[in-house]
């Protein structure tokens, strides 16, 4: 490309912001009032700092009232987990809902959960 070109187009607009914002706050006192504009800073301000306090507790609440620390049943592994939600345990992979406060395996219906008892051989040749 042409440089001589580039610079005929190139302007010096390092100061136009700050006249826009001086020109900007003049006419916003104008119309609204010293006083106005003043209360409507402080607003902003008290507004700034009230909303996040408020979005903090309500976060926690939600918290509170949807996460369940809880065993598996299978591992007993304690973790959180979400109510009303379908997961695997982080450790054994087991798939686990949440029902009242605590969790419960996702068997199919008729599953029968058998405990297996550990039999030493000199029982086994004791008994015969």
């Amino acid at each position: 490309m042409n440089e001589r070109f580039n610079k005929v187009l190139q302007y010096n607009t390092s100061g136009l912001g700050c006249w826009v914002s001086i020109i900007l706050f003049a006419l916003i006192v104008g119309k609204i009032g010293l006083g106005g504009v003043i209360s409507g800073f402080l607003f902003l301000i008290a507004l700034s700092i009230i909303v996040p306090v408020i979005g903090f507790w309500g976060f926690q609440w939600w918290l509170r009232r949807k996460l369940t620390l809880a065993e598996c049943p299978v591992c007993s592994y304690e973790f959180t987990g979400f109510k009303n939600t379908e997961f695997n345990c982080p450790s054994c992979g087991e798939s686990l809902q949440v029902e009242g406060d605590r969790f419960t395996r996702m068997t199919p219906p008729g599953t029968i959960d058998v405990d297996a008892v550990e039999v030493s051989v000199k029982q086994v040749e004791e008994g015969s």
